[in-house]
This record gives structure tokens, C-alpha cells and sequence, in this order.
């Protein structure tokens, strides 16, 4: 058990505390052992289990004696930005990420929103964009592209559907849906 865990962990004095925790943990739970294998499976399944929890915390501890001097400076400048209570001080707060992932989706979303946009005709992407991207009125838009109110009401109305159907064929069938 011994040559196992120093095996696993690479620490002689490590593997000693989780094989005699091992042992511990089978002679206190030993009324729980069902004898559906042989005793020795069950305690190096024990064993097993505590040294992967001495991994984990190993993981999570630093040992400060074998940091360097700059490992030193910058572990004190870490703990600076913590109170006492280990919360985050207000000023030291790093700023929020959001979520990756929303934001790699939305940013294939508009690729594929732009591409589509490119295949509409130029006249009727550019009245889409003036009125639902820079949020002209209606008005405005007639204004600067000399058209009628109507007419513009026809092109946005031409346009959504464009989008929509291209849309429809580039991203929602494409498995976007669920997501």
C-alpha cells in the first residue's frame, strides 16, 4: 500500500499519512464492508479515494517554503487584494468576464446576421440598417434616400423577410436553434 501511494504522490511522508488514514478509515467503517470483494480491494479502493483527496488539496495549497523571493513579492502582492475575511477588497475586484461562450455564439450570430445582410440588395439593406441598426424615423429615411413612406415600408418589409429566410437556412437549421 505504501509503494502505491509514494508512487501516486511522489512524497514519502505524504504517502505514509494516506496509508495509515486508509487503514483508519477500513477499521472504522469495517462494519460497512459487504464482502462482495476480496478485503484487500476494498481497502485499496479506500486508499485510492484518499489519495486522490490528497492530490486535490495538494493542488490547492502553495508551499510557502519553496517559493522564490519574486514568488514571495508577488504571493504578498496577491494577498493585498483580499480583507481578512478572504473576500475580494472593493478596489481589487476584477471586472466581470460575462460568459465566453454567449459571447462566441452572439459573434457567429452577427457573422452569419452580416453575411446575410451582404445578399440582400444594396438599396434594401442600407434602408434596414438606417432605420433598425441607427435608429432612424421613417421619416428621416424617406428624407435622405428620397422615398416614399410606403415604399420604405415595402424595402424594411422585403428585407426582414430576406434576413429571415436566410437566417432560417444559415443559422437556425444549422442546429443554432436549441442553443
Amino acid at each position: 500500500m505504501l509503494r502505491f501511494a509514494n508512487l501516486q504522490l511522489r512524497d514519502v511522508h505524504l504517502a505514509e499519512d494516506v496509508v495509515q488514514e486508509a487503514i483508519m478509515g477500513a477499521l472504522a467503517g469495517q462494519q460497512r464492508f459487504a464482502g462482495r470483494a476480496a478485503m484487500k480491494t476494498w481497502v485499496f479502493t479506500i486508499l485510492r479515494h484518499k489519495i486522490v483527496d490528497a492530490i486535490r488539496q495538494r493542488s490547492r495549497s502553495i508551499n510557502l517554503s519553496s517559493l522564490s523571493p519574486e514568488e514571495e513579492d508577488l504571493d504578498s502582492a496577491f494577498e493585498a487584494l483580499f480583507k481578512a475575511n478572504a473576500h475580494w477588497r472593493p478596489e481589487s475586484r476584477p471586472n466581470n468576464w460575462g460568459d465566453p461562450e454567449a459571447a462566441l455564439h452572439q459573434e457567429q450570430f452577427w457573422a452569419v446576421f452580416h453575411g446575410c445582410l451582404d445578399h440582400l440588395p444594396a438599396n434594401t439593406a442600407r434602408v434596414f440598417m438606417m432605420r433598425e441598426f441607427l435608429e432612424f424615423d421613417t421619416a428621416e429615411v424617406c428624407a435622405e434616400l428620397q422615398i416614399s413612406v410606403s415604399n420604405c415600408h415595402v424595402i424594411l418589409h422585403r428585407a426582414r423577410n430576406g434576413l429571415r429566410r436566410c437566417l432560417d437556412q444559415s443559422w437556425f437549421d444549422a442546429g443554432e436553434r436549441s442553443c
